[in-house]
């Protein structure tokens, strides 16, 4: 699902719907993706910019249409346009915001109006920030809904490909894909204490 004013691909495309309270780190997460970024598309009408991701795995090349809100969300909800025809999904909440996490239901809830059964990661960032709110024993909403969960760290690009790679395994069909090398990331703006987190 690319943009009308957008190039398609010769190999396999899915559209993911990027989700989550506004201020979440959404947009810095896609655009660690360097040719995303370079290629993103704007489009208006829906307040939509779309950031085209592709990944080298062992069955060839895969990408992935990223559907940022561009900040919509904070007019106070999505337009169905913004989730229609979504394959997959991707529910972002900061951990360092107890808020954020408390409406994830709610994004869930509206992603899954629109796009059923597709397979969605819930993913925590900003794990490299001090002040955690949200503890990782404190996230069990996915359990309930059967959703991937992954700490993210889009700064120090801290499993960036994960909630990906989880994605295209379940897209393609196959558990035993993998990415052959590893996407172009910009590098990181902070690296990330894993032991200080554990506390």
């Amino acid at each position: 699902m690319a943009l009308p004013n957008q190039q398609t691909v010769d190999y396999p495309s899915f559209k993911l719907v990027l989700v989550g309270d506004g201020g979440t780190g959404k947009t810095t997460f896609v655009k660690r993706h360097l040719t995303g970024e370079f290629e993103k598309k704007y489009e208006p009408t829906i307040g939509v910019e779309v950031h085209p991701l592709d990944f080298y795995t062992n069955r060839g090349k895969i990408r992935f249409y990223c559907w940022d809100t561009a900040g919509q969300e904070k007019f106070g909800g999505l337009r169905d346009g913004y989730h229609i025809h979504g394959q997959c999904g991707i529910i972002m909440f900061d951990v360092t915001s107890r808020l954020s996490y408390k409406n994830v239901p709610t994004w869930h809830r509206d992603l899954c109006r629109v796009c059923e059964n597709i397979p969605i990661v819930l993913c925590g960032n900003k794990v490299d920030v001090k002040n955690r709110q949200t503890k990782a024993k404190q996230v069990t909403f996915h359990r309930k809904k059967s959703l991937q969960y992954y700490e993210v760290s889009a700064k120090s690009n801290y499993n960036f490909e994960k909630p990906f790679l989880y994605l295209a395994k379940k897209l393609v069909g196959d558990a035993n894909l993998h990415f052959v090398e590893s996407p172009a990331l910009l590098p990181p703006d902070v690296t990330i204490d894993l032991v200080a987190q554990q506390h």
